[in-house]
């Protein structure tokens, strides 16, 4: 891959997925020529997740930065949660953040509810019938050990399935909803309004269970555990049987790489082709993190049959040009 590259230098982090990128300085305008940005997205194509470290983004920076990837995108109005005084197009990752609106409990909660282990494997916003292409992830306050981010690469995960699994998954559909993969009891106060929550609010959308990359054409197993909920026009049981087994295999270690955070970090990801992880230590410590995520417009996936996602609930996700579109155009209190 080195050889590909003149304007940065790519480094790969883990056999199948990640790479460290230096020799650019995202605060910095001028280096947003075209060919240094082809060079950046060609190196994400191919690595699924790039880290750049000790860089300097402010907030206005890191909206720059994204939006040489696309158009941005968010969730309408609170839905999108809380973010920086003047800047709507970015999303606070903290959890004392989250805490005036959704109880600093929400995420050991939902955690301790999973219904598997692996439960918190994510794509961005999978419950959108165009979930976003690209998320971009800054790091400004870290933490001294734990905290760290996973990701897997859902294309060697595709790979990785024998033939007859591969043509099995090809021609299946999954839905898509908010914290599907946690049990919410109706006996339970406060999961009722959570149940409530989702009854008013929730994205719900059917995708293929592999989508085709619109770029690369390559196939990716498109099954994150903490959006399905079932697959399609299957028996509760063959279901369950089915999603079990992809989801183990998405997490297998060689599909994943790991990263420990320090301030100044940026991780951009491919959204179409990676699942993450947030980390569950941060729940039995003291520490804190306080990142910030941005996010690029996406598309609706199609799968290897020409399947399209369908919405059964909701809107798509629309481009974000100003807080006219919002509801709430200022900072959430806390």
């Amino acid at each position: 891959m080195a050889k590909e590259f003149s304007r940065i230098d790519v480094r790969g982090v883990a056999g199948r997925i990640g790479a460290n990128i230096r020799g650019v300085d995202l605060a910095a305008a001028d280096q947003y020529d075209p060919d240094t940005m082809r060079e950046i997205r060609a190196a994400l194509l191919h690595h699924k997740v790039l880290f750049f470290r000790e860089q300097n983004l402010n907030h206005a920076a890191q909206v720059a930065f994204a939006r040489h990837f696309g158009e941005l995108t968010r969730l309408p109005g609170r839905q999108h949660g809380t973010h920086p005084e003047g800047f709507p197009e970015i999303l606070v990752v903290d959890p004392d953040a989250k805490g005036t609106r959704t109880g600093l409990r929400f995420e050991e909660r939902l955690y301790r509810k999973s219904e598997r282990h692996d439960s918190g494997w994510h794509v961005d916003i999978a419950s959108a019938v165009n979930p976003p292409a690209i998320s971009i992830l800054r790091c400004e306050v870290a933490t001294e050990c734990g905290g760290d981010t996973q990701w897997t690469n859902l294309v060697a995960a595709y790979e990785g399935l024998s033939r007859p699994l591969q043509q099995l998954a090809d021609n299946l559909r999954a839905e898509h909803a908010l914290h599907a993969g946690v049990r919410l009891l109706f006996s339970d106060d406060e999961d009722l309004e959570i149940i409530r929550k989702r009854v008013r609010e929730t994205l719900l959308s059917l995708h293929p269970v592999v989508r085709v990359h619109p770029e690369t054409k390559q196939k990716a197993l498109f099954l994150p555990p903490a959006s399905v909920s079932h697959v399609a026009e299957m028996l509760p049981w063959e279901s369950d049987g089915i999603l079990g087994l992809l989801f183990a295999h998405i997490s297998r270690p060689e599909y994943t790489v790991r990263h420990h955070w320090e301030p100044g970090d940026v991780a951009v990801w491919d959204n179409r082709a990676v699942a993450h992880l947030q980390p569950a230590d941060l729940l039995y410590t003291d520490y804190r993190r306080r990142m910030y995520r941005v996010l690029v417009q996406g598309d609706r996936p199609v799968g290897p049959d020409g399947f399209v996602s369908e919405s059964v609930r909701g809107e798509p996700l629309k481009p974000f040009t100003g807080p006219g579109e919002s509801d709430h155009t200022g900072p959430m209190p806390g």
